[in-house]
């Protein structure tokens, strides 16, 4: 009798024991729906944390517990950006890092697998403020993130607005930079104060990839100092960076609009190269190290309008593409050598047959100490692919 129950026992722990597997196998853990960066101050919800301050880190405050006006709960985080330079950089941001300050050099990053969108709440404090990008991912270094997604330009309201950046089919199994801002000076002149509010990643099933789009045309390197469409950030300072010196905002005689950009190189030879240019890029400082390019394939063209200080200076060459790296331009093309008048004239490269497909270094100047031994200064306005 003992042997029988003993039997029965074992059996019923056994069926039990595969019941229980069955239901395992088919019922699988659901996985979180929302993962939070940012709800309110201090929230158990909240992961990352706002230390990577990044370029004119001097020109930042931060105010985590905002209490005027938050989109949702009792807080939300304001930024004020002075665009003072602070140093030199033309442009500030801010990334919200796992542990803080992780630049790759700890282990931190979360697996957001699952994740299909990151949405976020934002608006300015008078309108008109403009982010040059938001961003996810893209720390390097020994624990590098294991994407890099961007989105911008956003120009904000004075109300709360809600931003959607697309995550499908990007590896988000690693993620130590949660999220990131860059605004820039030629687009906040006089500064800016922003705000942000119930940043969060989703899984939401109905999200469908978003393949990139051919830009449509025209499509503007530089309009104006403050526009919302210029695209590329002059950021590849090349030979004797030391040499140049950068106005994007010269508002005397534009060819358009109320500025230009105004270059001054010197050719005094700073870093010993005896010559100097400069990569229009994106993102900002690329070389080839991040995906940034933009499709142009639509583009036949692009044109720029430019004028020397007295007439009579020679630059070299003005081209677009022609970066390598990791993810290298498509292709390449320039003009030159071209000698300015002192009248706004207007050029233009000729794009036809060119592989216009992936292109993040979107317009170059260079000049050298030979021809233009006293240096020069010249204008550009109006530059375009059409």
């Amino acid at each position: 009798m003992f042997k029988k129950l003993l039997l029965l026992g074992v059996g019923c722990f056994l069926a039990c024991a595969v019941s229980y597997a069955q239901e395992d196998s088919q019922a699988p853990q659901e996985p979180n729906k929302v993962f939070s960066v940012y709800t309110d101050r201090q929230s158990a919800d909240n992961h990352y944390v706002p230390s990577g301050w990044m370029g004119d880190y001097g020109d930042l405050k931060i105010n985590d517990q905002a209490v005027d006006f938050p989109h949702s709960g009792s807080t939300c985080i304001q930024f004020i950006y002075s665009a003072k330079k602070s140093q030199g950089s033309g442009w500030a941001g801010v990334y919200w890092q796992n542990p803080p300050n992780n630049w790759g050099t700890k282990k931190g990053g979360f697996d957001l697998t699952g994740m299909t969108k990151l949405t976020f709440w934002a608006r300015g404090a008078k309108g008109g403020e403009i982010l040059q990008k938001v961003k996810i991912g893209g720390i390097k270094g020994t624990y590098p993130d294991t994407t890099e997604i961007e989105m911008g330009p956003i120009e904000l309201a004075d109300t709360w607005q809600q931003y959607t950046v697309n995550l499908v089919g990007k590896d988000l199994s690693y993620v130590s930079g949660g999220f990131a801002w860059v605004a820039t000076a030629d687009q906040n002149p006089d500064g800016a104060i922003f705000y942000f509010d119930d940043i969060k990643f989703e899984a939401d099933t109905t999200v469908k990839p978003q393949s990139k789009q051919p830009q449509s045309m025209p499509f503007y390197i530089y309009a104006d100092r403050r526009s919302i469409g210029n695209h590329f950030i002059p950021s590849g300072w090349m030979g004797d960076y030391g040499d140049i010196k950068l106005d994007t905002g010269w508002k005397e005689n534009p060819y358009l609009g109320d500025s230009c950009v105004k270059i001054a190189y010197t050719a005094k030879n700073s870093q010993g190269a005896r010559w100097a240019g400069m990569y229009w890029q994106n993102p900002a400082n690329n070389w080839g190290s991040t995906d940034g390019g933009f499709d142009l394939t639509a583009a036949t063209k692009l044109t720029f309008w430019a004028r020397g200080e007295n007439g009579g200076e020679r630059i070299e060459e003005f081209k677009l593409g022609g970066i390598m790296g990791e993810y290298s331009d498509s292709d390449i093309a320039s003009i030159g050598p071209v000698v300015l008048t002192k009248d706004w004239q207007q050029y233009t490269i000729d794009l036809k047959g060119k592989d216009l497909s992936y292109i993040s270094g979107g317009f170059c100047w260079a000049t050298n100490a030979d021809v233009a031994p006293e240096g020069c200064t010249f204008y550009l306005d109006e530059i375009k692919y059409e």
